[in-house]
């Protein structure tokens, strides 16, 4: 009769994945249904199998691989004690034998033997040194594996954290370019205001340069831009009007039969300067020519003659 071999924790792994032969497999789960720690072993490697099943995807072993696989199995079995020697009297009742002697003194107990398994210093191959089991092979990739995929997820975040910084300091520009721009036309409203205001103030001294002493005559003189109905008008030297009189300011348009426009009424202050600033044209109006007239206070819709200056 044949001595039972040993079951070590090598056996019940490969049991869990199924690479036993069918003399292997029965002699296994012979021993199985007489241990509860190896129920029990067995029960904790399937948990980690299945649990590292989930972070890879399942494929086939090839032939070879496994037939590899079975021959370095068939290798380590051949293992000898190392630390107990044995002697010749004393009967083989190890609790990971299939047949146990009929003799009643006390088995090991499982945890005993799968110490000594797991720990790699009671058994040692012929060849080369004792293996770690295929879990303690095994898993100590996923740690890497999870590392690696913390790692791409830092460098992701690094990298639209970088891109995000990028954003915001474009955002940046962009605002402070707009911030300059309104500046820029808040000075130049400014100063058209301070212009408008000038020329409007009645208190502003108006002054006409001539040749020699001769008696300055009225005049004046208008600014038009026709795409924007825009009209600035300024005059000096006029005659001072009655207390229910002022002058009229007209435009003529180019168009054949146009009638004159009103372009705003005056009064000149005691030096007989005016002016007439934006008053409200239409667009796009082409002038032929301005002219002023003298009308009633509230002014007219068509110009009375005569006309008191004129130009074109």
């Amino acid at each position: 009769m044949s001595t039972p071999r040993d079951i070590g924790p090598e056996d019940l792994a490969l049991f869990a994945m199924q690479l036993l032969s069918k003399e292997e497999t029965a002699e296994v789960s012979a021993f199985l249904a007489q241990s509860t720690e190896a129920r029990q072993e067995l029960a904790r490697i399937q948990g980690d199998l299945a649990v590292y099943a989930h972070t890879v995807d399942l494929h086939s072993p090839p032939a070879q691989a496994r037939e590899r696989l079975l021959k370095q199995i068939g290798r380590e079995k051949q293992a000898v004690p190392i630390n107990r020697p044995v002697a010749a009297e004393e009967p083989t009742n190890r609790v990971g034998s299939v047949h146990g002697s009929a003799s009643d003194s006390t088995p090991e107990s499982f945890g005993q033997l799968m110490g000594r398994g797991l720990g790699s210093s009671s058994y040692l191959t012929e060849d080369e040194p004792p293996k770690r089991s295929v879990a303690a092979k095994v898993f100590p990739w996923v740690g890497w594996a999870l590392a690696a995929g913390l790692a791409v997820a830092a460098g992701d975040l690094y990298h639209e954290r970088d891109n995000l910084y990028h954003e915001r300091d474009n955002l940046h520009l962009t605002v402070v370019d707009q911030a300059a721009k309104l500046d820029a036309l808040n000075t130049d409203a400014a100063a058209a205001r301070q212009v408008l205001d000038t020329l409007n103030d009645t208190t502003a001294m108006r002054v006409t340069l001539t040749k020699g002493k001769e008696a300055p005559v009225p005049r004046g003189r208008a600014t038009y831009v026709a795409s924007k109905g825009t009209l600035v008008f300024i005059a000096d030297n006029l005659q001072p009007l009655p207390p229910l009189k002022t002058y009229e300011l007209w435009l003529i348009p180019a168009a054949a039969g146009g009638t004159p426009i009103p372009a705003g009424t005056f009064r000149p202050d005691e030096r007989g300067n005016a002016s007439v600033i934006l008053p409200p044209l239409p667009k796009g109006v082409d002038a032929k020519a301005f002219g002023v007239t003298i009308e009633d206070k509230d002014g007219a819709m068509t110009p009375t003659l005569p006309i008191v200056l004129a130009g074109a």
